[in-house]
C-alpha cells in the first residue's frame, strides 16, 4: 500500500506546485496590475496618458496630425471621459465605436478608464 501512496502523493503535490506555472499567465505589467486592488491609485499621468498615446493616436493627438477632439492632455480627456467610456464600451460595427478601425480595447484597459473616472479623474 505504501508503494502506491508515495508516488500518488508526489504526483499530486507536483500538480499543485506547478499548477500556476504556464506561459499564458499575465505578467504584472498590465495597466491595471497596480490599480486593481486600490482604484484610487489610478491617475492620468501614471495610468491613462500612455493608454491614450497608444490607442487614440493619431486621431485624437493633434501633434501626430489628428483632427478629432484632442485627448492627449488631462483637461481634454477629463471633460469627455463619460463619452469616451461609452464609445470604447461599444462593439466594433456599432455607430460611434472607438478606437475606429482598430480592435476593441481589452477589458483591463477599459477598466483603467473606469477606475480613473470613479476615483475622480486625478491628474
Amino acid at each position: 500500500m505504501k508503494k502506491f501512496l508515495i508516488p500518488v502523493g508526489v504526483i499530486g503535490l507536483s500538480v499543485i506546485v506547478f499548477a500556476g506555472c504556464h506561459s499564458k499567465k499575465k505578467a504584472m505589467t498590465e495597466p491595471t496590475a497596480n490599480t486593481a486592488a486600490n482604484p484610487s491609485a489610478v491617475s492620468y499621468a501614471v495610468n491613462v496618458k500612455s493608454i491614450v498615446a497608444d490607442h487614440c493616436s493619431p486621431c485624437h493627438i493633434p501633434s501626430k496630425g489628428g483632427n478629432k477632439k484632442a485627448l492627449d492632455n488631462y483637461d481634454g480627456l477629463k471633460s469627455s471621459i463619460d463619452d469616451a467610456l461609452r464609445r470604447i464600451n461599444l462593439n466594433p460595427g456599432d455607430k460611434g465605436f472607438m478606437p475606429a478601425m482598430h480592435p476593441k480595447l481589452s477589458d483591463s484597459t477599459i477598466a483603467v478608464f473606469k477606475q480613473w473616472r470613479d476615483a475622480g479623474t486625478p491628474q
